[in-house]
């Protein structure tokens, strides 16, 4: 530990600023700066001013090259790999169009058709939720709305955000969801 006395020319790490030991006790030295301040100070933040010394920043090269490399040291080890934003991770797609569901509806009902189409949507959703893939776009159509509206219900029951997909790729008629992941689904 760094021990200093009354009348001790000293210098601040952090500051451009030196000055003249006027008290000193456990952790605190009290100094006098150059431009007549009295100042606080930890034994931390003070170098002593040995008589040889001109200048704290002549420093030997090979002082300079250890604090360098101790440096560098340091900041490696706070370093961190980040996460890849949400909006840069590709949404996987499902088109609800019934034609791409079944190959023929010959003899079914609107009623059947729909209830074919919101139970994919809730297999994709389940699939998702399953393999922590957060975002999925249902592409289906503008239509009259029944489909849209019968999503919405989905969407709420799953508890899921949802808003309108990119209009730029898909145009009026999809709807994106973002799935929150908890660590113990």
């Amino acid at each position: 530990m760094k021990t200093f006395a009354i009348g001790d020319k000293v210098a601040v790490l952090d500051a451009d600023m030196k000055g003249t030991v006027l008290k000193v006790s456990d952790n605190q030295i009290i100094i006098n700066t150059e431009d007549g301040f009295s100042m606080d100070f930890t034994p931390k933040e003070l170098v002593k001013i040995v008589n040889e010394q001109q200048e704290l920043s002549k420093f030997s090269d090979i002082h300079m090259q250890q604090m360098l490399k101790e440096k560098q040291i340091e900041s490696t080890k706070r370093t961190f790999k980040k996460s890849p934003k949400i909006d840069k991770l590709p949404a996987m797609e499902v088109d609800l169009h019934i034609h791409h569901l079944i190959s023929s509806t010959r003899g079914m009902s609107n009623y059947e058709i729909l209830s074919l189409q919101l139970e994919e949507a809730e297999r994709k959703i389940q699939f998702a939720k399953s393999k922590k893939i957060q975002r999925v776009v249902f592409i289906h159509g503008v239509g009259e709305g029944v489909l849209q509206q019968a999503l919405t219900d989905l969407f709420q029951k799953y508890q899921v955000d949802f808003y309108a997909a990119p209009f730029q790729k898909y145009g009026m008629g999809a709807t994106e969801i973002y799935i929150y992941q908890n660590a113990k689904d």
